[in-house]
């Protein structure tokens, strides 16, 4: 039986020849990533178990973004001790305040992240990176305090869901309706500790933008992670930003899914999550008696990232 996408990076930086879903595995990283709330308490745990040195300074990354400028003591307290931590060390990816913005914008802007690559990151949505081809997925701060040390950490072989897309979005329609009309479709545990994948003739159409926060939300469907196949688009955003090889997988035309999810691009309509659950995602041209109090307009593809 063939590897999907996830299994044959999973294998190269575990070094097998194959791996194979619910296989326990030890696997070299790429990148470690922490922002100013998870990296403090990865710091402790790194300090507690006795650690004196990085597994490599270029490949541990700490971006201040949660409460920068900062909001209160406590959070200016929790940036200090970030700076300290990479200062001591000589974290060349350390994004202070005039540097920072929303690190899973910042990381792939910045060619932090490259295809084929093994990232993990104490932050939930970690997953993003998985629009560039790469495996990355969130851990907790003490697997984060033990990854800056060792490079390395442990992982069980996801199974996967494949999601075959066709067609092309209509206008005003973008990435952010497709994965919450998947999430609809499966449900917020529907895909736990697997890998969704994503493949078909539809990916063409989709910007490097809209599978940015495809795979940004994989974790709302309990996803492991989220992963777009390397093609043009990948491709034309790497270059002039990543600065080192990279290899691109493939799934192979035999790997195993748990099943397949067909979604007609030109039928994903402007999508919007009612309460309480990414879930109970409904049409926006659908009628509604919830009243709306806020509205709060963002983008991952805006921020915008400060020269030094």
């Amino acid at each position: 039986m063939g590897m999907t996408m996830t299994q044959k990076i999973l294998a190269a930086h575990s070094g097998e020849a194959a791996v194979t879903a619910g296989q326990l595995i030890n696997a070299k990283l790429d990148v470690v990533l922490g922002n100013d709330i998870t990296t403090p308490v990865a710091i402790n745990e790194f300090e507690k178990a006795g650690f004196d040195s990085v597994f490599d300074n270029t490949r541990v990354n700490i971006v201040l973004d949660h409460f920068v400028p900062n909001k209160d003591i406590k959070s200016a307290t929790q940036s200090k001790q970030c700076r300290e931590f990479a200062n001591k060390y000589d974290i060349l990816n350390f994004y202070d305040v005039g540097q920072m913005g929303i690190e899973h914008a910042l990381l792939p802007k910045q060619g932090l992240v490259a295809p084929g690559e093994a990232v993990i990151g104490a932050d939930s949505h970690t997953c993003t990176y998985g629009a560039l081809g790469a495996f990355s997925t969130g851990v907790g701060s003490t697997d984060m305090g033990a990854a800056m040390a060792a490079g390395e950490t442990w992982f069980k072989v996801p199974s996967a869901i494949k999601v075959n897309l066709t067609g092309k979005l209509r206008p005003f329609v973008s990435g952010k309706d497709v994965i919450l009309t998947l999430i609809g479709m499966i449900g917020v545990d529907g895909a736990r500790y697997q890998s969704i994948e994503f493949a078909g003739e539809g990916v063409k159409n989709l910007t490097i933008f809209d599978r940015l926060t495809i795979c940004n939300m994989a974790i709302e469907a309990g996803g492991k992670n989220g992963i777009f196949p390397v093609d043009d688009v990948t491709r034309a955003y790497v270059e002039g930003r990543v600065d080192r090889p990279w290899t691109a997988f493939e799934a192979d035309p035999d790997a195993e899914y748990e099943r397949v999810i067909d979604i007609d691009l030109g039928k994903v309509d402007c999508t919007v999550a009612w309460p309480h659950l990414p879930e109970n995602a409904h049409s926006a041209h659908e009628g509604s008696d919830i009243v709306i109090d806020q509205i709060v307009i963002g983008s991952l593809s805006l921020i915008h990232i400060s020269e030094p």
